[in-house]
């Protein structure tokens, strides 16, 4: 611990960062990554040795990023609300760090194989919950999986089960629509309990690999393909709810957890709307919002480029389902563990 000290004060020291106060703060936004980049190779380095300590190299690995992160809020608050500004020092800072995040599993949330964020692969990423990396990748993963979403989106995931079930144990044979299903992994887990209730479940997503693979996944739970369908859909077509009831019928629960937060407000008025005149008397429609008090989006928006969820609060939240025409008395919500994703339920 004595030489992660000693590392930290003294490359600080001769950067002449700290107590620094000038108006240049690009150049200030350019030596911290510069003294970012040499920290993470130091950490590097310090990796391939036989006695490296692992809890020495997650510390080092934390403070640079907490340093790295201090910068950029500096440089936001400081440029205020020139957001070309912010995205250009984003994107440059990512190019500049390309070298370390190549060696992490992480690299892919800044180029995004799939062709969109949030992909099935990086949620799933995230619910194992485990390196996949070695050396300099490995400590990158450990201190991003218990970063505040990280741990908010497994917690959502659970409350998410916890909801559904509920749904299960009070009703006979009920019909649940989800959308944007992503790896299912909930209904994966709730699979005895489908069958149990007779329930018949549509999974929709645009994305045929994930559908792909979480059929597989359901098939080794051993659940009739009666009961569980899935299917490639645009959830954007869902703004017209005679067109959902066609395709699909009537739902007694219609839910979806993550895919809102990436939707314009105009687009989310209409498509909540729609989705709860898809539904039975007496269905509920559920859906989740991360809540943007309650995160720092330095990790999302300059460590990787996970940008494209939109930032909304609370109140935000609330004045999209008063503007869809819903009575506050008729939502209920409960946050998950962490308290920074909350569930919005609205009875029909």
């Amino acid at each position: 611990m004595e030489n992660v000290l000693m590392y930290d004060r003294t490359v600080r020291e001769n950067t002449g960062f700290v107590g620094e106060e000038t108006a240049a703060y690009e150049a200030k936004l350019d030596r911290a990554t510069e003294l970012f980049n040499e920290r993470m190779q130091y950490i590097e380095k310090r990796c391939q040795e036989p006695n490296a300590n692992p809890d020495e190299m997650l510390i080092l690995t934390t403070k640079a990023i907490m340093d790295m992160c201090n910068a950029a809020e500096m440089f936001e608050q400081t440029v205020g609300q020139d957001k070309s500004a912010i995205k250009d020092a984003q994107i440059k800072f990512r190019e500049k760090t390309n070298h370390i995040f190549t060696k992490s599993y992480y690299n892919r949330a800044r180029i995004w194989p799939r062709g969109y964020q949030g992909d099935y692969e990086m949620l799933e990423f995230h619910y194992r919950n485990t390196p996949l990396s070695q050396g300099i990748g490995f400590y990158v993963e450990r201190y991003l999986l218990v970063s505040t979403l990280a741990i908010a989106v497994r917690e959502r995931k659970e409350l998410l089960r916890e909801l559904l079930l509920a749904e299960l144990n009070m009703r006979a044979n009920p019909k649940i629509l989800d959308i944007a299903c992503g790896s299912c992994r909930e209904i994966v887990e709730l699979a005895s309990d489908i069958t149990r209730s007779g329930a018949e479940v549509i999974c929709l997503d645009f994305d045929e690999e994930a559908l792909k693979s979480s059929a597989n996944r359901m098939a080794l739970t051993g659940i009739s393909t009666d009961m569980i369908k899935f299917r490639k859909y645009n959830a954007l077509k869902m703004i017209n709810p005679e067109r959902n009831v066609k395709e699909f019928g009537m739902q007694d629960v219609i839910y979806s957890v993550g895919l809102f937060d990436y939707l314009d407000d105009n687009t989310l008025i209409r498509l909540l709307s729609s989705l709860y005149e898809s539904l039975s008397p007496g269905g509920k429609l559920i859906a989740s919002f991360k809540d943007c008090r309650r995160y720092s989006t330095f990790i999302y928006h300059w460590l990787i480029n996970w940008n494209g969820f939109l930032q909304r609060t609370e109140e935000d939240v609330w004045a999209l389902y008063e503007k869809a025409g819903f009575l506050r008395s008729a939502v209920t919500t409960v946050r998950e563990k962490s308290g920074v994703i909350a569930f919005y339920t609205v009875t029909k």
